[in-house]
């Protein structure tokens, strides 16, 4: 059984959770120990008690930490990517280069721990200086998501680690292993005890446990919307510093001018590749009238043409969904888009040679942006195609939504472009590209229902892993 890392120790949970693969569930990946409450604080406590040390530690030491933990990724990014294909079920290809990103961003953040820059200030009064000067915020929680079960881990981990806090670590339930092995190179690269701390387990028992402890200063968590806005309350209530990466229903506009050989394979990458169980995928697909008919017997000739399999063929596309409740969900909502007046295309469940949670990937034809499908996040391989008239239309059915993480358009125009780049009620924009897909250095997050709190990954990562202080001094 894999077990808990508190306060430097390996620890067996009060029970286990078997997890299976998604493309063949009579396969069992591993069995993972599931923390208690009472681990949970003894976690904190141990980081706690080892914040001190690490956050007055050489930025050197935070430094040559985090560049071992991205040698050792890189050195096994195979076998970790392929623990994480079989885990997840993203194609083995993907997998791999989610395992890549994670060791570009312990890389990144080894560079920023000895750049943590201050500010001296000039004071009214001649005889005063002022500093200005970034500290840790303190014990950080984290909570992942299933979906990048290593990417995303890294990108709050290392930033944590690299400002000098201390962590207490709870990856998604359904993804254990990844996350496991990420801790375990953490530990093999000599991590203090009680610096970083693996909590594995339910969000009901150790991600409620985390956003209600006083001892936790910040929680950065990723998930879904209801789950976000629970632990908002909880945030206030304790006075603790919050991030929150939620949901997405993102919009990919195709203007009549844009270049189907390019708009197509963006549209299918941001809606189907990951099986679409990316919060940045291209779930609406605002299709200009003048190129609307060209544009779906395009899309729906390629999506059929998807090869959907075990994510260790190399010649499969897209892997199966995460899991049987996952699959539920998506089939429901093929069904409500039918009932809602929608042409379904695809999005049925299918068999391969083993038991697996494989569907179709879908699109759903005529549909508006009023149907239920077309504003609720769905999670999969899922994608509304709405058509619209001129770049007014799209631009207004594009912001009609309740979410604000990621848009994009596909036009040949640059006045479109400038246009869609100022006036898109979203965080991350676009142009000819996939809605999903971001550089490790640059910032992450979104606006409206998908994003609260400061921006993740890169130099903007500072604005949430640390707190400033303002020093006086006498000099006269």
């Amino acid at each position: 059984m894999k077990q808990n890392l508190i306060a430097g120790a390996w620890v067996d949970g009060h029970d286990a959770v078997e997890n299976r693969n998604p493309a063949d569930i009579s396969e069992v990946i591993g069995v993972y120990a599931r923390a208690s409450v009472e681990q949970v604080d003894q976690a904190v406590q141990a980081a706690n008690g080892a914040l001190r040390g690490w956050a007055s530690a050489s930025p050197q030491v935070r430094s040559d930490l985090l560049e071992a933990v991205a040698q050792k990724l890189l050195a096994r990014k195979t076998e970790i990517g392929t623990v994480l294909a079989r885990e997840e079920g993203k194609t083995l290809a993907e997998a791999i280069g989610e395992t890549v990103r994670a060791a570009q961003v312990f890389r990144f953040f080894a560079g920023e721990a000895v750049r943590v820059a201050g500010d001296a200030i000039a004071s009214l009064r001649t005889d005063v200086d002022v500093d200005v000067v970034r500290e840790p915020v303190g014990v950080v929680g984290l909570i992942t998501p299933w979906n990048f079960p290593i990417a995303i881990p890294a990108w709050k981990i290392a930033p944590a680690l690299a400002y000098g806090n201390t962590v207490v670590f709870k990856p998604a339930d359904l993804t254990p292993a990844s996350a496991h092995l990420l801790t375990e190179i953490l530990y093999e690269a000599g991590c203090p005890a009680g610096v970083f701390n693996l909590v594995m387990g339910q969000g009901s028992v150790v991600g409620n446990a985390m956003s209600a402890h006083s001892g936790i200063n910040a929680i950065s968590f990723t998930g879904s919307v209801p789950v976000g806005q629970n632990l908002a309350i909880d945030a206030a209530r304790s006075m603790k510093k919050i991030q929150l990466e939620m949901g997405g229903k993102n919009p990919m506009v195709v203007m009549d001018d844009a270049d189907l050989d390019i708009a197509v394979p963006v549209v299918l990458n941001g809606a189907f590749f990951s099986t679409g169980q990316r919060c940045t995928a291209s779930s609406r697909i605002i299709v200009d009238a003048g190129i609307h008919d060209a544009f779906v017997d395009r899309l729906v000739t390629q999506a059929q043409a998807l090869t959907v399999g075990n994510p260790l063929d190399p010649s499969v596309q897209i892997g199966p969904v995460v899991s049987k409740k996952q699959l539920v969900g998506n089939l429901e909502y093929v069904d409500l888009a039918r009932a809602e007046g929608a042409e379904v295309i695809g999005g049925e469940h299918v068999d391969r040679d083993t038991t697996g949670y494989y569907q179709i990937p879908a699109v759903f034809l005529n549909a508006t942006n009023d149907m239920r499908s077309s504003r609720e996040e769905i999670f999969g391989p899922c994608a509304s195609i709405i058509k619209v008239s001129g770049f007014d239309h799209a631009l207004s059915v594009a912001n009609d939504t309740e979410f604000g993480l990621s848009s994009g358009i596909c036009t040949s125009s640059l006045k479109y472009a400038r246009e869609f780049k100022r006036q898109s009620e979203a965080g991350m924009v676009m142009v000819n590209l996939p809605t999903a897909g971001v550089d490790y250095h640059v910032p992450f997050g979104g606006c409206k229902g998908s994003s609260h709190g400061s921006r993740e990954q890169g130099r903007y990562a500072a604005e949430f892993y640390t707190t400033v202080k303002t020093a006086y001094s006498f000099a006269g």
